[in-house]
């Protein structure tokens, strides 16, 4: 039986509203860079004809304009190759006027990422992927940090959740998501394990953290079995489900377990966009 609606309130960890706060101050720091004559900007790169992507490219588009920020969009088609978007990605490194350099992901399989990723500035990587940030996470030191872990510590702090001595569990182990994640909650002391496909037992292991993130893109995996009785629960997954966007989290089946949940949608998305934005206007700051 699935908790009033007041009771369920009081356990959303309201993503739109900690980017509204995020988005608040980043539009405070763009007005006095531009009365400095700086104007923060930001390329996104957009190859072939991804839904989702372009969702996402829309949704940051429209985050840029509220912030103030400039956001300048290259589409081309999944024809373009390898070597004339390296081409495109060096005009944008050597062009002073754009402080943030965003590929969307994923792109066309004959196009090599780590290539591209490595290809874009470290000082212009706002996503946060760049092999020199991601190494720099384990000192603590990373010029930007990659836009969802960074987005989901944010949350975490806004609502006074402290990891420091917790149980957390992160499934996944992407890239982008699960690796820094896993090691940033490290950074603040907290005892992390780190799940993927080959784990054994992951139902068992994910019930015992007091903290449980998931980033695995599968559709209502987690369902109460998986959930501590008081546990903070962090859902990364996005799925579609006959026209109805859901995560990774059965949220019906987990409410009356957790302490605290995030929506989809409406949770990790919206803080994810947010600090993309945080760290466009925080390389131009940096070269003001």
């Amino acid at each position: 039986m699935i908790s009033d609606n007041s009771d369920i309130q009081k356990k959303i960890i309201d993503g739109r509203l900690i980017a509204k706060n995020i988005e608040s101050s980043i539009s405070e720091k763009v007005i006095k860079l531009k009365k400095n004559g700086i104007v923060p900007s930001i390329a996104v790169i957009l190859v072939g004809d991804n839904p989702a992507s372009e969702v996402y490219v829309r949704n940051k588009d429209i985050a840029a304009k509220r912030c103030g920020i400039l956001s300048k969009k290259d589409i081309y088609p999944a024809s373009l190759t390898e070597k004339e978007l390296l081409n495109k990605i060096d005009e944008l490194n050597n062009d002073p006027l754009i402080h943030g350099i965003l590929v969307q992901l994923p792109l066309p399989p004959h196009i090599d990422e780590k290539k591209i990723m490595e290809a874009i500035n470290p000082s212009k990587d706002v996503d946060g992927f760049h092999p020199l940030n991601v190494g720099k996470i384990f000192t603590e030191n990373a010029a930007f940090y990659p836009c969802t872990p960074y987005g989901i510590l944010k949350m975490l702090d806004f609502y006074d959740i402290s990891v420091k001595g917790k149980n957390c569990v992160v499934i996944g182990q992407s890239n982008i998501v699960g690796k820094p994640l896993s090691i940033m909650l490290m950074n603040r002391h907290a005892t992390v394990s780190s799940l993927n496909i080959f784990t054994k037992d992951v139902k068992s292991i994910a019930s015992k953290a007091d903290v449980l993130i998931s980033a695995t893109g599968k559709a209502h995996l987690i369902d109460e079995e998986y959930i501590k009785d008081g546990a903070v629960v962090i859902d990364v997954g996005i799925s579609n489900i006959n026209g109805k966007l859901c995560g990774d989290v059965n949220f019906e089946k987990v409410v009356n377990k957790v302490s605290k949940i995030t929506p989809v949608p409406g949770g990790v998305g919206p803080l994810t966009v947010a600090v993309l934005m945080e760290n466009t206007v925080k390389s131009a700051s940096m070269k003001s």
